[in-house]
């Protein structure tokens, strides 16, 4: 009778300690879940993620004077993803890069530098131009020396003339030359006003008790120098024949 006692004994024994064992994992778990943000795998309380899910990138951020880890899904701006087969992190970009998409390649840089190839530079090479909207160095269309962006120049070379924002070897139809500021400006053209009325009727010579004379209208020409190639003025002064009475005197 002690033998099966003794069994029963033990049996007892073994199920209480697995049922403290489940209640303290039990506590376990519940204790994590309410700690641990999204996508992380183990956590604790003071440091945050410890580890991450697949599919997620880890990343220490500031808290304070303190670093916390979290999970994230994508990396925040000036941070690239690196992934490998235990632990996905999120990697800090270079210095003078703002934004990139690996190690060696720039996607945007800081104020003072400019994008090009990839690498974010101090001032671009010859033949691009610096520009600090877009913070890149883009290339000029054909002619220009100075651009802000492709098709958008600021200066032409010393033989091209400047017309809107592109440089040109002649200028178009309905522009002419200016040969010292070397640009194309618009072609003026003459544009006269409105006639006046007719003047008096002034005589040369008598005829029969009649005088035949002359009367005369004007019209307001431009006083601004014209285009070498603009249309010239037309006449500005018109006159006509007319005829006056001759004048009866006056009896005493």
């Amino acid at each position: 009778m002690r033998v099966p006692s003794f069994v029963w004994i033990l049996q007892l024994v073994n199920l209480t300690e697995a049922r403290d064992a489940n209640v303290l994992q039990l506590g376990r778990s519940s204790s994590v879940s309410s700690v641990c943000q999204a996508g992380c795998a183990t956590c604790s309380a003071p440091n945050g993620c410890l580890t991450c899910k697949s599919r997620f990138f880890f990343h220490l951020e500031l808290d304070g004077i303190r670093q916390r880890g979290t999970c994230l899904t994508s990396c925040p701006r000036g941070h690239y993803g690196r992934r490998s087969p235990h632990t996905s992190t999120c990697t800090k970009c270079k210095a003078d890069c703002a934004s990139c998409f690996s190690e060696g390649f720039c996607t945007r840089c800081h104020p003072g530098h400019f994008l090009l190839r990839g690498r974010c530079e101090s001032s671009c090479p010859d033949g691009l131009t610096e520009n600090t909207a877009l913070r890149e160095c883009t290339e000029c269309s054909a002619g220009c020396e100075l651009c802000t962006r492709r098709n958008v120049c600021t200066r032409c070379r010393e033989d091209l003339f400047f017309l809107h924002h592109q440089c040109h070897l002649s200028c178009p139809r309905g522009f002419q030359a200016d040969v010292q500021l070397m640009q194309c400006t618009p072609e003026s053209h003459c544009e006269v006003g409105e006639w006046t009325r007719w003047g008096p009727c002034v005589g040369k010579r008598r005829m029969r008790g009649f005088r035949r004379g002359e009367q005369t209208r004007t019209r307001q020409a431009p006083l601004s120098p014209l285009s070498v190639s603009g249309d010239p003025c037309p006449h500005v002064t018109e006159i006509r024949k007319c005829v006056l009475k001759k004048r009866r005197s006056r009896r005493l």
